[in-house]
């Protein structure tokens, strides 16, 4: 049976994009194809989507959608069959998908993703006519409200899925917004929308789905804990016979370093010395000497989640150990300086570009030696992922995805071949530093350096066996809503 599914998202990759989601979101459609599954995904119309889509084909129609005229219209991009959620007034404004330039939240969020939400709900219920999904599946709080409004409305019998890409964002607002919501008066309960006295979108859909998933097993399990469910380890352990962990996977024909056309050049895994051309050009585009020593490099949002205030103290450490340094990434705005700081610091051992830039991180993926992901806590992550294709040896800290996707390099897995990282616990500065100085001792030892690389290499983190599980999922809440 050909399974007809809707994917509702905030953002997709190559169209918009602040992090991994709109990798997975982007990705997922054509890895569940060959399993007989036909996605369409309903996306925000940012100026971004609508320039991409052009004019599209306009599905459905809204004079009041909370307050906003709106339509919904269709196209195709990059193989991707989108549904775009084209209100004026919500998408279409300056600044990030979530707030302004300064970073400030928009106020009315709360109102924009409820929009999408109730789209989502409306086209499950059958709002396009033509196309009526069997399955519907949203990813994170900006889409989670759509389970809670397919609940109380005309689409509870189709079944609904919610992944939770990083349960920290939940999408939590004050109490006085629930007449605005337009649902009805019983779904302000506790196994409603109602979260300690306020609205919680990410709750809403947690407790309104039919299944919940993460973005690795490991996560599945840390959440249930009061340490990492954020509050919510109680609903989630309530529903943990819903529970499922499905690693993320990669797009494997966008990150390929035989073919990648965003670097200098292409390699594979028995060609590795080719790797030089792009090293020289990462110290080229950061400023940093030429010579022996490990490139370390860090691909992330500067935040206290990635562990990056444990980073900012070892960059001394780092230097004083014969390594160097290349950061891309933005976040939080001490950290942005301390990392400016320390470039100033150690001028040709150091360089830092604020911000986030998708070629440069690919030639720092191909370049680089070793990726720092020093996270307290990670659902998934897709950085080690695409580091491992591009022999480029992660660095993580022993937390949800990251533990689940890097072998530490001890010594049984280096004999054994299989090694393709280093990992530690905890994520503290002693077991961070140990890690460095780990990976300049392994970067001398050039055989054992070149096996993890190509054992990384080796690693099938593709979409192929992560799709198969979502399929199988998808067929069986359907069995069961039968």
């Amino acid at each position: 049976m050909s399974i007809k599914l809707l994917s509702v998202a905030s953002e997709i990759y190559p169209l918009v994009k602040t992090g991994g989601l709109a990798d997975v979101v982007g990705a997922l459609p054509g890895a569940l194809a060959p399993h007989g599954i036909e996605t369409r995904t309903l996306v925000p119309g940012y100026p971004a989507v609508l320039a991409r889509i052009g004019k599209g084909r306009r599905l459905a129609r809204y004079t009041d959608l909370f307050g906003a005229s709106a339509s919904v219209l269709a196209g195709e991009v990059d193989g991707l069959s989108l549904l775009v959620l084209d209100a004026p007034a919500f998408f279409q404004r300056d600044g990030g998908l979530y707030g302004d330039a300064s970073g400030q939240d928009w106020s009315d969020n709360w109102r924009r993703f409820a929009a999408l939400s109730r789209v989502g709900a409306d086209i499950a219920a059958g709002s396009l006519k033509d196309w009526r999904p069997h399955v519907v599946h949203v990813h994170d709080w900006q889409a989670a409200m759509t389970p809670a409004y397919m609940r109380y409305g005309p689409a509870a019998a189709v079944p609904r899925l919610v992944t939770i890409h990083n349960l920290a964002f939940q999408g939590r607002f004050g109490a006085d917004i629930f007449p605005a919501l337009d649902l009805p008066p019983e779904a302000w309960a506790v196994d409603g929308v109602e979260y300690y006295g306020g609205i919680g979108f990410l709750k809403a859909g947690l407790v309104s789905a039919d299944a919940i998933t993460t973005v690795s097993p490991t996560y599945a399990q840390e959440i249930r804990s009061p340490m990492n469910g954020m509050g919510l380890d109680g609903l989630i352990n309530g529903r943990v016979d819903r529970l499922h962990g499905i690693l993320n996977g990669i797009d494997t024909q966008v990150w390929d370093p035989a073919t990648d056309p965003l670097i200098p050049k292409s390699y594979q895994a028995r060609s590795l010395a080719a790797r030089g051309v792009n090293r020289r050009a990462l110290e080229r585009r950061f400023g940093l000497d030429s010579g022996a020593g490990p490139i370390f490099v860090i691909i992330s949002r500067l935040t206290w989640q990635k562990g990056l205030d444990l980073m900012v103290d070892a960059i001394d450490h780092l230097v004083g150990s014969g390594g160097k340094l290349a950061v891309l990434g933005s976040g939080d705005a001490p950290l942005e300086g301390a990392f400016l700081s320390a470039a100033e610091r150690h001028r040709g051992r150091v360089g830092v570009q604020i911000g986030y830039d998708e070629p440069l991180s690919h030639l720092m993926q191909a370049g680089g030696d070793a990726i720092l992901i020093p996270s307290r806590f990670e659902p998934c992550g897709l950085t080690q992922l695409y580091a491992l294709r591009y022999g480029c040896v992660p660095v993580v800290a022993r937390v949800g995805g990251l533990a689940d996707t890097v072998i530490d390099a001890n010594e049984a897995a280096i004999a054994a071949g299989a090694a393709t990282g280093i990992v530690f616990a905890p994520a503290d500065p002693l077991a961070l530093h140990g890690a460095i100085d780990r990976v300049v001792q392994l970067h001398g030892d050039g055989p054992v350096w070149l096996g993890m690389q190509r054992a990384g290499m080796r690693a099938d983190f593709s979409w192929g066996n992560s799709a198969a599980r979502y399929a199988a999922l998808y067929a069986r809440l359907i069995a069961e809503a039968a």
